[in-house]
């Protein structure tokens, strides 16, 4: 089962557009890929998220019928912490119902990736982290880091975290955000990052106002993460 998590240092740093992006990559590639959101929030009915991952994939919801409740296990309403969102609609998150999609998934294509909720450390419920289940299913980590003040901080404490746990991180990418950060801060967050945690850039993406353009700039990144991947 070929399964690659794409985790963020916080919510809105890019996790959406960097699955689409790799998902393209690897169907240029040829692989059948799909993309799965466990937990989405702040949508009704259909994620938002994986309607994203389509339009960069140049692929529509009729390529994937049957297999919706797979790719989007849980869709909550409120846009907030999985934890919260499931208890107002008085539902719980289950690990199992998670584990079940993946795998069947897996039967029908060689990649599955999946666009985790907010940071590493969100709460799923009152006893467990994302983390957790990324960990218990032993799956590699592709760490997103938007790149602006402070992301130095919030990059070394998700490494930190995903080491103590000895999990496996395929590397991490700097996304510029905002085309207004200081050039200074931007050139310097991923150097000092990678000297301090020892850890793989694999490259930086740049800021676009269409980021479907990104597709060409992310070719080298993408070629990086197959190999590294293995």
């Amino acid at each position: 089962m070929k399964v690659i998590f794409v985790a963020g240092t916080d919510t809105q740093v890019g996790k959406t557009v960097v699955t689409g992006l790799l998902g393209h990559y690897l169907l240029k590639k040829g692989y059948r890929v799909v993309t799965q959101k466990w937990i989405q929030t702040g949508s009704a009915g259909f994620s938002a998220d994986i309607d994203i991952h389509l339009r960069f994939m140049g692929k529509k919801r009729g390529d994937f019928q049957g297999l919706f409740s797979s790719m989007m296990p849980y869709v909550f309403k409120f846009a907030s912490s999985p934890h919260l969102s499931a208890r107002l609609e008085k539902k719980k998150i289950s690990l199992s119902k998670i584990k079940k999609s993946l795998k069947t998934l897996s039967l029908h294509f060689d990649f599955v990736i999946v666009e985790g909720t907010g940071g590493l450390l969100v709460p799923l419920n009152t006893r467990s982290l994302l983390i957790d289940a990324v960990k218990e299913l032993d799956l590699s980590v592709l760490l997103i880091a938007g790149n602006k003040l402070g992301v130095i901080n919030h990059a070394l404490l998700a490494l930190e975290a995903l080491k103590r746990r000895k999990m496996d991180i395929l590397g991490i990418i700097f996304n510029n955000i905002s085309k207004d950060t200081d050039k200074r801060i931007l050139k310097d967050n991923p150097g000092i990052v990678r000297k301090l945690s020892g850890e793989v850039m694999l490259g930086v993406l740049p800021w676009a106002r269409n980021p479907y353009r990104l597709q060409n700039e992310f070719s080298g990144i993408g070629r990086k993460i197959l190999k590294r991947y293995g």
